[in-house]
């Protein structure tokens, strides 16, 4: 049935299309335009973030971050080597993905451990990311509380994903 999908929407849009007598090519062309401009518009946006991300990673800020918090993350319930995981999140998806990779490797999937990476990883977003794309196209300029707010949930959603884990 999967092998079908994409067919099926392919003579949707294209019934659409005629029964509105609006061209099909046009508008993917016109589409396509957009995207390029899109692209064009945000990569500076994603190039000095990804450069972050990656001198924040390489110089061991992130590990020592997770080193440092650790008495804190102790006391609600996270282990140590989560931690990191945890912090570079939000930051780089490609990069939380190597420490998730690392995690079941030395602890396996099925661990207290492994499941708590796997939460964390799977219930949150690159926050930095998202709203380097969002902001870059929108004309808002007042970030005040957009990315404090975002991480704030990140991390409670974490906790207590970890915490409710204790119990199942």
């Amino acid at each position: 049935m999967s092998a079908y999908i994409i067919p099926i929407l392919f003579l949707i849009v294209l019934l659409a299309s005629f029964i509105r007598r609006r061209e099909p090519y046009g508008g993917f062309i016109g589409g396509a335009r957009q995207a390029v401009d899109l692209t064009i518009n945000v990569f500076p946006y994603l190039l000095a973030i990804m450069v972050a991300v990656e001198a924040f990673r390489v110089s061991g800020a992130s590990a020592y971050l997770a080193n440092a918090l650790e008495p804190a993350l102790k006391s609600v319930g996270l282990p140590k080597e989560v931690a990191e995981l945890m912090f570079l999140r939000p930051v780089s998806g490609a990069g939380s993905l190597a420490i998730l990779d690392g995690i079941y490797t030395n602890y396996g999937a099925d661990s207290y451990i492994g499941r708590c990476a796997s939460v964390i990883y799977g219930s949150s977003e690159t926050v930095f990311y998202i709203s380097t794309i969002y902001f870059s196209q929108s004309h808002v300029r007042r970030l005040r509380y957009a990315i404090p707010v975002a991480l704030v949930a990140t991390y409670t959603g974490c906790i207590v994903g970890c915490f409710l884990l204790r119990f199942f």
